[in-house]
């Protein structure tokens, strides 16, 4: 596992270091000889490890001892080898075929751990191990992480051949095991498209692209991977609410290994017959698919050719892309809104750094009413207010001339923090708030901003609704929520049901993106699949950070701290500035340096959405 061993709890290195001298700086099983003696030993993943590092596995030596054979198997899983051909090399024949390592990836806090099991004495021929650590997370077979917690513990079963009096493993669990430093240098995050079911873009009718958040391993061809996991179809997860461009059974044309782009960044994906008569509209989305999922993982892919039949099927750009599916991190906002020190709704340019805000066109604009909290329409035509007291929410025009008119909603919390949320815009135009009223806790929707709210179901919701974030897409849905005083980030699939008007809708499978944080502040969606968070883990300090709505954290995710941040502002186009509210104003976070006032006084920041 590229670790430093352990033995009677003492952590012993010289023998890797060594290692690391004699195989020119990679991890080769083997390269040194392992005694078969002692209780435990830790199989670490080694720490700061060099994420460039190649990793080249070495089969067993002969006459290896069982141990050795188990060292070196688990850190033949951490290689580059795309088949884990040499892996296999350490197991018996028949358990070599069984093995299916593809089935999941066991992440832990640090290299498992390795027990003498039940048939562990020196006699005989038969060992077992027990494999033992701190579960982190786990990918599995989809390529879907999901946070994980609890002991991890599994038996490994070696035998003796009786011919030959090789020691080899014959019993194992699938799947593979590795330390999160190992993982973090094998995998990487990345986004395959699909389109949103029931969700379409207000006043285009474009389709809209939702990220489907996957980890591929990064050195063992990715392309391929990530074009083979897109034509697999959604994850279980996202599958309820999305649609594929790519009819059933769609597959890499029969002995395609390798997808490489050309020198102009083209890349041509040759298709089985399943694809080799669909219509030219059907063909652009299923590229437009491809295109928005390889960008993700190789931003210098610009054009999708696709084949199938012995015949080129259609051939798409990056600017032909953007008129097939829209995206929220392709959307530019054009403003950053604020809350200043009058309580009226104001906006600057988003991206120059230029301080200079001007009143939006408007009621809101004009100090009609006192705000809490707003939202803005990702069209940026209307606005939605929250009355300083928290009872009342306002929606209006961004024109000039308009009128705050009769409230949309009304709560009958009988403090601030008991009434109503910041509000939030969908992609259709529709708004979605939350009362916090302990006596009728509700998640709403106002269609269009407006008529008679509706009450979105929420089952397995274990606590209140403390703020509300809809996605770019439509289809996804980040809650704070709040139980016993303490808050976690849920993000939720939002379904709608049934073909009455108004729909039936629900908020489903909510699963917890900041399982580490007990506090959270503010959240933003801060990309197609990433947020920002200001939060902070038990008896620790307030941090700004990324998160991924997988709960998997980038690499890069620490962000400059603040204190006492009162909203955070983020855009899906990942090139806009992050923005923050604090005790301080408003400020910004200009790219490579902190934080920076900007106003001093300002309660509320925001982008469209």
């Amino acid at each position: 596992m590229g670790a430093e061993q352990r033995e009677g709890g003492v952590r012993r290195t010289p023998g890797r270091a060594m290692a690391y001298a004699a195989c020119g700086v990679v991890l080769l099983a083997g390269c040194a000889s392992m005694p078969d003696s002692g209780d435990l030993r830790g199989v670490e993943s080694t720490p700061g490890q060099d994420t460039q590092v190649r990793v080249f596995a070495m089969p067993p030596r002969d006459d290896a001892q069982p141990l050795e054979i188990l060292q070196g198997f688990l850190e033949a899983l951490t290689s580059d080898d795309p088949s884990y051909s040499t892996a296999r090399q350490y197991l018996t024949r028949k358990t070599a075929q069984k093995w299916q390592p593809e089935r999941s990836t066991t992440v832990l806090a640090d290299g498992p751990a390795t027990m003498t099991g039940p048939a562990g004495n020196r006699e005989g021929d038969d060992r077992s191990y027990i494999l033992s650590g701190s579960r982190v997370a786990v990918v599995d077979a989809q390529q879907a992480y999901a946070p994980a917690s609890g002991d991890y513990g599994q038996t490994i079963h070696l035998t003796r051949d009786k011919k030959n009096g090789q020691w080899r493993i014959d019993a194992l669990p699938d799947g593979v095991v590795m330390g999160k430093s190992d993982f973090q240098r094998n995998y990487v995050s990345a986004n395959k498209y699909y389109f949103a079911s029931d969700t379409a873009v207000e006043g285009s009718g474009q389709p809209v692209a939702v990220a489907d958040p996957v980890y591929v391993r990064g050195r063992v061809d990715p392309m391929t991977q990530m074009v083979r996991s897109v034509l697999s179809g959604p994850t279980s997860w996202l599958r309820p609410v999305v649609r594929s461009g790519f009819p059933t059974g769609t597959a890499l044309s029969k002995g395609v290994t390798s997808l490489t782009p050309d020198d102009q960044n083209k890349l041509t994906v040759p298709l089985n017959d399943k694809a080799a008569h669909i219509g030219r509209a059907k063909c652009d989305e299923m590229a437009a698919q491809l295109l928005f999922s390889l960008q993700s993982l190789a931003p210098t892919v610009g054009e999708i050719a696709l084949r199938a039949g012995g015949s080129q099927l259609c051939s798409l750009s990056e600017d032909q892309a953007k008129t097939v599916a829209a995206r929220g991190s392709r959307s530019d906002p054009g403003y950053l809104y604020f809350i200043d020190g009058q309580h009226r709704l104001v906006r600057m340019a988003s991206g120059s750094g230029n301080a200079k805000a001007d009143p939006v066109p408007g009621a809101l604009g004009a100090g009609a009413t006192a705000l809490r909290s707003v939202a803005v329409a990702r069209d940026e035509r209307s606005a939605a207010g929250v009355a300083l007291d928290g009872k009342t929410l306002y929606v209006t025009s961004t024109l000039s001339g308009s009128t705050v008119g009769e409230p949309v909603l009304q709560s009958t919390g009988k403090t601030e923090s008991d009434r109503l949320t910041t509000p939030s815009w969908d992609a259709e135009g529709n708004l979605w708030v939350a009362d916090r009223n302990p006596a009728d806790p509700r998640l709403l929707l106002l269609q269009k901003g407006g008529g008679q709210p509706l009450e979105v179901l929420t089952p397995g919701l274990d606590g209140r609704v403390d703020a509300v974030r809809v996605a770019a897409d439509g289809v996804r849905i980040a809650l704070v929520v709040d139980k016993g005083g303490k808050q976690s980030l849920l993000i939720g699939r939002i379904e709608r049901t049934g073909d009455a008007e108004p729909p039936s809708l629900s908020v489903q499978e909510l699963r917890s993106a900041t399982p580490e944080l007990e506090q959270v502040r503010a959240v933003s969606w801060a990309g197609d699949s990433r947020l920002v968070v200001v939060g902070k883990e038990a008896g620790g300090v307030e941090q700004v950070q990324y998160v991924q709505s997988d709960g998997s954290i980038p690499e890069a995710g620490t962000l400059p701290g603040l204190t006492e941040v009162t909203s955070i502002a983020a855009s899906e186009d990942s090139d806009a500035p992050l923005f923050a509210t604090s005790k301080n104003g408003l400020l910004w976070l200009p790219g490579g340096s902190g934080w920076r006032t900007l106003k001093e006084t300002a309660s509320m920041a925001l982008y469209p959405g």
